[in-house]
């Protein structure tokens, strides 16, 4: 992306801002493939603001495997248990979405014709042997462990293990579509498991469709069953809202995400930790009723985190604590580098961009203070990176973010938010 959007800044605190944020991409996605699993109608109700391409891809997905699904203003209509996977030939784009990718082609493998999944010269680049492999194991057979795949079903049900140290979509894949394989299925994480709670947040959404999971020690056990079709509102989204909570605890001030929850507990959206985090850093955060008020009056400080867990995150805690009056050490990220940019690398080359000192390593990152100047900050076509930065161009005068369009991602009316909050 050679698109350049020089960013307006600011450079005052926030004077009681509210902020609304698109629906949550990880639970639309789940809640997509479990209404095209559930046999009757489901209703998904998105809400005014645009998801973003990645709930377009797994719509598009799921019309290529045969499903009928209507989407009309902000509610998509899914008639499921109506699939057409079998049939020879069919192409899934992925696009750029990693949840699509790894969560279509779970499902492609439940039908017995051959069908291929694709996606961007990018997504072709990112882990997908430890599900392609996986899938193998439970019968299906595949040309090759990376995109594009063409592979063929049906697989069974059984116990199948998968390595969690790349991305955790790998065992949300195999969990989703274990309800239908005869017996179920019995998944063993091995290794590290990065962004848990987004595995936690597969087991809420599949109790939620009736589904019995649980673990066993180092196990999860998804039943066999029934996916009951559901209506329901889906919330607005963690992971975006920590952008307009981050320009709070850059400028100054206050500002108030209106629809979104974002307190920390099991089976939530896993990125809430960063509100932990950013409070630590020297924010106020209240929770009130489907909404989060970030505020900050004195200075900022640095942080020593491991956010393995809430790793999307980590490019904006990044971006504020440059602003903060001592170093910030975050770890647990290095499965960030095969990500939509190598994370770590594109963070830190930014940070320094703007005349700061950030210094990369293999699994971490560490950020020092120092003055910041404007510059460009090459997104390298990643959404997380132009938001972040995109968010510390209010404060530093100059900046301007090559490849801003990659936002339509994830958040489409982003730069509107942007405008919103300088008004």
């Amino acid at each position: 992306m050679d698109d350049l959007r020089p960013i307006t800044p600011l450079r005052r605190p926030l004077a009681d801002k509210r902020v609304a944020v698109p629906p949550s991409k990880s639970v639309a996605n789940r809640e997509l493939i479990l209404s095209a699993l559930a046999k009757g109608r489901s209703r998904l109700e998105l809400g005014p603001m645009d998801p973003g391409d990645d709930v377009r891809a797994m719509v598009g997905a799921l019309g290529a495997l045969g499903y009928r699904v209507d989407w009309d203003g902000g509610e998509i209509t899914v008639h499921g248990g109506s699939s057409l996977s079998g049939r020879a030939g069919a192409v899934v784009d992925a696009h750029d979405a990693g949840t699509v990718a790894r969560f279509a082609t779970a499902l492609a493998a439940l039908g017995s014709g051959f069908v291929t999944i694709t996606g961007s010269p990018r997504l072709r680049e990112r882990p997908m042997a430890p599900l392609i492999r996986a899938l193998r194991s439970l019968g299906a057979t595949a040309d090759r462990d990376e995109l594009p795949v063409t592979l063929t079903g049906p697989i069974h049900g059984g116990e199948v293990e998968i390595a969690g140290n790349e991305s955790s979509q790998f065992a949300s894949a195999l969990l989703l579509v274990a309800p239908r394989l005869a017996g179920g299925l019995r998944v063993r994480i091995t290794g590290a498991l990065v962004s848990e709670p987004f595995v936690d947040l597969t087991l809420a959404t599949l109790r939620g469709r009736g589904v019995s999971v649980g673990r066993e020690g180092g196990v999860i056990v998804a039943r066999e069953g029934r996916v009951r079709p559901r209506d329901l509102h889906i919330p607005g989204d963690v992971t975006a809202a920590t952008y307009p909570a981050a320009a709070g605890a850059v400028l100054g001030g206050n500002v108030t995400i209106a629809n979104v929850d974002a307190r920390l507990r099991e089976g939530a959206q896993g990125d809430a930790r960063f509100f932990e985090l950013v409070a630590a850093m020297g924010c106020n955060v209240s929770h009130g009723s489907g909404a989060v008020c970030v505020r900050r009056i004195g200075e900022l400080h640095g942080v020593r985190a491991n956010v393995r867990d809430c790793s999307d995150v980590f490019p904006t805690l990044a971006a504020i604590a440059t602003q903060a009056s001592d170093p910030t050490e975050l770890t647990g990220i290095g499965h960030t580098r095969k990500q939509e940019s190598d994370r770590v690398r594109t963070v830190a080359a930014a940070i320094n961009a703007l005349g700061g000192r950030a210094m990369p390593f293999a699994d971490a990152i560490r950020v020092e203070p120092a003055p910041l100047h404007g510059g460009v900050v090459d997104a390298a076509g990643d959404h997380r990176i132009a938001m972040a930065f995109s968010v510390l161009g209010l404060q530093v005068p100059g900046v301007a973010i090559k490849g801003a369009s990659a936002v339509t991602k994830t958040f489409p009316d982003f730069y509107a938010m942007l405008a919103e909050l300088s008004r």
